[in-house]
Order: C-alpha cells, then structure tokens, then sequence
C-alpha cells in the first residue's frame, strides 16, 4: 500500500511529465510558462525600470569592459567649434562616470569643419576611437521649399510673444541655428554616413552633468531587452511653439494605422486616447536609443509627412516631441525605457537618483533637487502606462 507521501510524489512526477511534454508539443503552452514569461507577468502593474538591473551586466571597479561583450554602438556629439569648452566639461564627465571603463566610440558631428583645436582638446580625453563628421549641406540648412516670408513673419510673431528660440534674438542668428538643428535631429542625424555602421546611440550635448558612477552598459541592456529609446527627464512642451504639430501626427495615422505599433505609448501622450496632445514628450538633449527605430519605414515616413508640413521652420518644431512621438507611436511602451540610475542634469532641469541607486552609483547631487514628479514633469504618466 502507498504511503501518503508516495502519492505526492507520483502526483508531483505526472504533472511535470505533463508539462514537459506539451511544452515540447505546444508552442503557445510553451511560450506562456516560460520563465521570461512568468516574470514580465510578475512585474506587469509596474515601469520596468523597477526592475533593477542584474547583477552580471556589472563591472568591477578595476576592470574595463572591452575585453567582454559589447553592443554596436557609439556617443553622439553634435557640436559647432564654438562648443568646445562645454564639450570638453561634457565629454570629461562621460568619461569619469562611464567610457573610460567601456571606451565606447565618439562621433562628433558639426555643419562646418571642426577645428584642428577641437579636434586635439577631444581627442586628449579618451582611449577611444573619435571620429569627426561634416554634416551635408542639404540635412542641415533651410530647405528651398519653405517659403522664407511666411517663416519670417511666424519668427516676427514669436518674438513679440516671448517664444524661447522664437525668432532673431541675436547677430549670430540663433533662431536659424536652433531650427536647422531640430531638424537635422529630427530627420537627418541617423543617416550620416559615420554612423552607418552602428546600431545604438547615445547622444551628449554640451555643458550637461552625468551625476553617478554608471558601472553597467546601458547599450547592452537596450540590446538585451529589446529596448529602443532610453531617456531621464520628461516634461511638457511649450505650446506656442507646436501649434499644428498634433493635427499633422493625426493625419499621419489616419492614412498609416498599419505603422502604428500594437500596445503603442500613446497614452504618454494624449488623455483622450490620441484626440488632443497633452504635450508631453522625452527631453532629447539625453537620449539612448535604436538607430533602427529611425531608420525604419515608419519612422522616416513620418518624418517626411512633418518635414513636407514646414512645421520646424514655420513654427519652432523641436526634435524632443517629433522623437517623443515617434517613438510612442512606433515601439511599443516596454521598449521605452526611465534609465532612473542615470544622474543627469541639463539646466534648468535634473534627474537625481532616489534611495538605493543613489548610494550605489556614488552620486554626489542633492536628492532633493530632483525633477522626477514636480509638476512639469511627464514621468508620473510614464509610470502610469505600467500601472
């Protein structure tokens, strides 16, 4: 006669054998008890980033990463030979808290050649490969399309009303260098030859602060989690300069529904499910993300239906919300990613890691100077997408 525990036992061996088998024989009962499976179902309710990041994608403090796995990627600096001194501050800080461990490649990018001066004071602050674009002259200056007294009229007009980069504010018009840029960010950056042969980015401006040690690669857990666009401050943007923007994104979508991803960010960006823009976006002076993402067949469609709006130069279309947006619309929500351990600090705002990640990466700002969920801030939506 079987003992109770006998019958536990041969209980507990037909289940598994049951398991096993339709495991092998089932790939959807497979896929839906898999360990990944069983986790992300764990985690769901709440923002990935939660989730900290394990433990063998840390380097030990006296060990540099080449010799290890890498992801195909690079630092991307756009910067005129006027930069330099924020260049070097930014560059300094990237390689003290990050890439003099990783060595990680840096492309710098301008529309004029840089300088032998530049090039010298950069190279001299890092082991890794640099290398030195001119930007084309088509990806960077007024198209002949847009038609230069209805733009001029709109700067005229922002200028009267304050608009930040609105119009003419000094000899060395900056409102048209602020322009070309955003859409030089927006639509071009991506496809410069130099950058061909990467896959990840993460783009670093002049004069920003990286507050923590980061002894892990972000590039790989971009890779690894299928991730396509990684930020650290959110906000809303300012309506004067975006007037239109929302009305050419739903005309988008209403001829592509097809290039709208499934389980899409859309509700980071709109309250009433893509009627109205709540003006939210990623602030994109910080940005790791998935040239891919870029390169794809959504997203240069979309650019392309924007850039034919004239919207960068007939309004003040910044780079931060067509990325924001493009990205909501053309990856899914798990795929953008809160780098929380990430100190960061572009004025006037800062990202300040909180609690544990704030003592792990030996951060040395306030953790009371933090943007996280001030009132500007967007990141309370982003969270509430998990919830």
């Amino acid at each position: 006669m079987m003992t109770p525990m006998r019958y536990v036992v041969l209980v507990l061996a037909i289940v598994i054998s049951i398991h096993y088998i339709l495991s092998l024989t089932h790939d959807g009962y497979g896929q839906a008890t898999s360990i990944s499976n069983l986790k992300s179902q764990w985690s769901a309710g709440r923002p990935p980033y939660k989730t900290p990041v394990p433990d063998e994608y840390y380097v030990s403090e006296n060990v540099t990463a080449p010799s290890g796995r890498r992801a195909n990627a690079a630092i991307v600096m756009l910067a005129r030979n006027s930069d330099l001194n924020g260049i070097v501050v930014s560059m300094k800080q990237m390689e003290d808290r990050f890439n003099k461990k990783f060595r990680y490649p840096y492309v710098f990018l301008n529309e004029e050649a840089f300088t032998d001066n530049f090039k010298n004071r950069v190279t001299e602050l890092t082991d890794a490969q640099v290398e030195f674009g001119l930007i084309p002259r088509e990806h960077w200056y007024q198209p002949d399309s847009i038609d230069e007294a209805k733009a001029s009229a709109a700067r005229t007009d922002m200028v009267k009303n304050n608009v930040i980069y609105g119009g003419k504010l000094d000899v060395s018009c900056l409102w048209q260098i602020y322009r070309n840029m955003c859409r030089f960010n927006s639509g071009f950056f991506y496809r410069h030859p130099l950058l061909d042969k990467y896959r990840y980015y993460w783009r670093v401006e002049p004069d920003i602060k990286f507050f923590c040690d980061l002894d892990y690669d972000p590039f790989l857990i971009m890779q690894d989690q299928n991730k396509v666009y990684g930020f650290t401050v959110s906000l809303y943007e300012y309506e004067a300069t975006i007037p239109t923007l929302w009305q050419a994104v739903k005309e988008f979508i209403h001829e592509n529904p097809d290039l709208v991803s499934p389980d899409n960010a859309m509700a980071f960006l709109s309250d009433d499910g893509g009627e109205s823009y709540n003006r939210c976006h990623f602030w994109s002076n910080f940005e790791i993300g998935d040239l891919d993402l870029w390169r794809g067949e959504s997203y240069t469609k979309f650019f392309e239906h924007l850039d034919k709006k004239g919207g960068f130069y007939y309004e003040r279309w910044g780079d931060a919300p067509v990325h924001s947006i493009g990205a909501a619309l053309f990856a899914k929500k798990e795929q953008i990613h809160f780098f929380n351990d990430i100190g960061y600090r572009h004025e006037p705002f800062q990202h300040c890691p909180q609690g544990e990640a704030h003592s792990k990466g030996k951060c040395w700002c306030d953790p009371a100077q933090n943007f996280d969920y001030e009132w500007y801030s967007c990141l309370a939506r982003y969270d509430k997408m998990f919830s």
